[in-house]
């Protein structure tokens, strides 16, 4: 293969991998609800990003062989960034961010809701979900680095426990 078609092929590669950084960046500022539950407008926008993208990918190349290297260095990519963030616990939560208390002994963290995007609609769906019917019931829900919502009850933790939720909820029952 001629020199000139090598470069070509190395610059596929190149581009192809700013692309991918900046689409993971940008996928990673959007939030983690965004990313747990796609919506018809959230497709839309995905299918039209990367066809805008593929024309940066592989410049004037149009041919196979361009549009393999594109493919391959995505999936390569890929494929190194989550091999380091299964061994870099920092790196996977620099990548993937970490999960957020949305609710914490009975009491809804607005600030973290806010922070999050998450409206108190979707809380309360999240909580149907799990059959609690009030956010009063729950010692922990936690918005997952997915974009789904764990609930914790106080009903599931275990009595023996002494951690502070159930000393608190031991309190609340001697008062009543």
């Amino acid at each position: 293969m001629p020199a000139a078609a090598w470069h070509v092929l190395v610059n596929i590669a190149l581009r192809t991998t700013v692309i991918y950084i900046v689409v993971l960046i940008g996928v990673r500022l959007s939030g983690k609800r965004e990313v747990g539950q796609m919506t018809p407008f959230d497709l839309t926008l995905l299918l039209l990003l990367s066809n805008s993208v593929q024309n940066a990918m592989t410049g004037p190349d149009t041919s196979l062989l361009g549009g393999v290297i594109a493919a391959s260095t995505l999936l390569l990519l890929n494929y190194l960034i989550a091999d380091v963030s299964g061994a870099n616990r920092r790196f996977r939560r620099f990548i993937q961010g970490q999960p957020s208390l949305l609710i914490h002994d009975g009491q809804v963290i607005e600030s973290h809701m806010a922070k999050e995007h998450v409206s108190m609609d979707e809380l309360e769906r999240a909580l149907r979900e799990h059959g609690i019917s009030s956010y009063h019931d729950v010692a922990l829900a936690v918005l997952e680095v997915d974009g789904s919502i764990s609930c914790l009850k106080y009903e599931e933790i275990k009595p023996e426990a002494n951690t502070h939720l159930v000393r608190h909820r031991r309190f609340l029952k001697k008062k009543q």
